[in-house]
């Protein structure tokens, strides 16, 4: 009886590692920055039953640089039922090369797809290819021009105003959005101004890197041409027009300045609130005239444009709110166009409005760390500016000198950081995706992803843009209330935050996909739009969500296919690549 015994645990064993063999490594498909932190995660369909060593292969010498031991290992059963994962932590490797992650389990090797390791490694190798981006979303083919030269309004009988420039939102849309999502009220991402300010202070924050790259006269360009659209977006009554719509419609003659709802239905209501991209507007504009630089408007004219808006929406604001209320996010684009005239102008009127829409922020900070969102009970959560609220203020302690307000937004910024990383450790999470707050069915719950059921009735898409604005946040806030010399000048936790953000979207995620079209082993399928546009190198995909059928957000999806609704998860969107364009110009920034 001893010998089948013993033949059955030999069976035994050899099943367990043929289960164990099914192995994956999930790894930032693009690079790491020398100082930064430097994580992959592998994944098994069981667990591993003795410590597993990893090793990190330079893919040139074929030699060993670093060794160390798998950390877990963790569940995730809201996602993968019954899968491990395990993090392979090889941050102390600071030698420039190129390199892929190594794991052996039941005498079988698994590599990763190989990165490099040297300094300012994502913004070196990054950024060249999102100006690439953006200068194809340029709307300018003959017919666009043509068209949008000479644009009609809703409502508007006959007349038009030249609203030619700018660029498409998406791979899958060539609409013009200051903004969309208006009508929900608290959904309102910020587009194409978000764009133009996002260009303006990367390039204000690494100059001297992008010259070495030879990139800084395309970037400003880049930039320049943003500014001269949103000026030619500004109306003679001194609001901004929101959204050139196309109706998905091959003629772009159909074109028309709108106001948008759920379902494509276009309304007159067109005029920019803060919170409706209105605020990004007036900041982009005051910061740009700052550099002295001409486009089709002279700097002077970037200037008057953003005081005439300011000064307009200080009086109408309201009037343009869907709900008639202002909001969290009315605050934090209100606080940056504000901020950005006291910057440019030294005028106390700007001064006092920045006080307080900081203030007001202040105020809308919750016991538990999340922002408010309106006045009663609702937790802010974004799918794209998430970070925003805290780069808004973090902005403004660049001009602020009051001992009293400056300690004030140094503890909100201080509350939200320690918010973003309590909600995204207090569960199992080897990927570091960051999580969130929210309402759902009149109780807060933590998700990884935002709630399908919202606002807006039908909009959820990937949130690659929450991410790279969260990591942003960590970096640009965590200087300010968590300084430290090593990692990109912040405490280690914030650090390991921004850089799974980043490299989630690069790769290091459940379907190892690089959303960053053009970079990595596993991109999103080409999308094709109307007047030759369409997926670009580097522009970067909406990416993955919360199961499709789950209205809180809860379980995961990323599809390729879903009967006209995959843009969901593959439509390049123009506010992911200005988000990650700020966190590695910031991560460049923090030598």
């Amino acid at each position: 009886m001893k010998l089948p015994a013993l033949l059955l645990s030999i069976a035994f064993s050899i099943l367990s590692l043929t289960v164990f063999a099914q192995v994956t490594i999930y790894a930032n498909q693009i690079g790491f920055d020398i100082k930064g932190p430097k994580i992959a995660v592998v994944g098994t369909d069981s667990k591993l039953t003795q410590k597993t060593i990893f090793n990190i292969i330079n893919t040139v010498t074929h030699q060993e640089e670093f060794t160390g031991v798998l950390s877990g290992p963790q569940q995730i059963d809201e996602w993968t039922p019954g899968k491990s994962y395990y993090q392979a932590d090889f941050s102390a490797l600071k030698k420039r090369g190129k390199y892929s992650v190594r794991v052996s389990v039941g005498g079988k090797t698994y590599t990763s797809f190989p990165f490099v390791i040297e300094e300012n490694a994502l913004a070196r190798l990054t950024i060249s290819s999102i100006v690439h981006y953006y200068n194809k979303q340029r709307a300018n083919t003959p017919q666009e021009i043509a068209a949008d030269s000479h644009m009609r309004l809703q409502g508007g009988g006959d007349k038009t105003v030249d609203m030619h420039g700018g660029w498409c939102d998406a791979s899958g849309d060539v609409s013009k959005y200051f903004s969309h999502l208006a009508y929900a009220n608290f959904m309102s991402p910020q587009q194409t101004p978000l764009v133009v300010w996002s260009m303006v202070s990367a390039s204000e924050a690494i100059p001297g890197l992008l010259k070495k790259w030879n990139i800084k006269d395309s970037l400003d360009n880049e930039a320049l041409y943003g500014a001269d659209y949103m000026m030619r977006s500004l109306s003679k009554d001194d609001y901004f027009y929101m959204i050139i719509f196309s109706y998905f419609n091959k003629d772009p003659n159909a074109r028309r300045i709108v106001g948008l709802r759920a379902n494509s239905v276009t309304t007159d209501e067109y005029q920019c609130a803060f919170r409706e991209g209105g605020g990004m507007a007036i900041a982009a504009l005051a910061r740009i005239s700052q550099w002295k630089k001409n486009g089709e408007f002279t700097s002077q004219q970037y200037l008057d444009g953003a005081k005439l808006a300011f000064a307009h929406l200080l009086i109408n604001n309201t009037k343009y709110d869907d709900d008639g209320k202002e909001n969290i996010i009315d605050d934090y684009c209100a606080l940056m166009a504000a901020t950005e005239l006291w910057i440019a102008t030294d005028s106390s009127l700007y001064r006092d409005e920045a006080r307080k829409r900081a203030q007001n922020l202040n105020k809308r900070m919750s016991p538990a760390g999340y922002f408010i969102a309106n006045d009663g009970n609702r937790p802010y959560w974004h799918a794209a500016d998430a970070g925003l609220p805290v780069i808004a203020l973090s902005r403004y302690l660049a001009k602020e000198n009051d001992e009293v307000m400056r300690t004030s937004a140094l503890v909100t910024i201080k509350k939200a950081l320690d918010y973003n990383l309590a909600v995204t450790n207090n569960v199992n999470n080897p990927f570091g995706y960051a999580r969130q707050s929210f309402l759902y069915k009149g109780a807060v719950k933590d998700g990884f992803f935002i709630p399908h059921d919202n606002e807006t009735g039908w909009w959820w898409q990937g949130e690659d843009a929450r991410l790279g604005s969260l990591a942003t946040a960590a970096l640009i806030g965590g200087k300010l209330v968590y300084p430290d010399k090593g990692n990109w000048g912040i405490k280690d936790s914030l650090a390991v935050f921004a850089s799974q953000q980043t490299s989630w979207i690069l790769g290091c995620n459940p379907y190892s996909m690089c959303f960053m079209y053009g970079f990595g082993r596993n991109n999103v399928t080409y999308m094709h739009s109307n007047f030759r546009h369409g997926s670009e190198r580097g522009g970067i995909s909406n990416g993955i969500t919360g199961g499709k059928d789950n209205g809180d957000g809860s379980g995961i999806d990323y599809k390729t296919e879903d009967n006209g609704n995959e843009w969901r998860w593959t439509e390049q969107w123009i506010p992911h690549a200005a988000w990650f364009l700020q966190a590695v110009a910031a991560m460049a920034e923090s030598k």
